[in-house]
């Protein structure tokens, strides 16, 4: 496990402290979550949420074919 040195101005170490008390967690799990949250990825809730609420989409099997191509100019 490593270890990493944070340098917080007072107010924020305050900030996470109590924080870290509310979430009945120790200081290094709190900020380890945080990091974890920030950094993994993921689609927000609200794009999760619209999946599936475009009734009339269309989804790659109901994809007309190709048109044609057409004839290109000559340089």
């Amino acid at each position: 496990m490593s270890q990493v040195t944070l340098y917080l101005d007072d107010e924020t170490d305050a900030l996470m402290r109590a924080q870290a008390q509310a979430a009945g967690v120790s200081d290094s799990r709190w900020v380890a979550d945080l990091i974890r949250d920030a950094a993994e990825q993921r689609w927000p809730a609200q794009v999760i949420g619209l999946a599936g609420s475009f009734a009339d989409f269309p989804l790659r099997e109901d994809a007309p074919p190709p048109a044609a191509d057409v004839s290109r100019a000559g340089f």
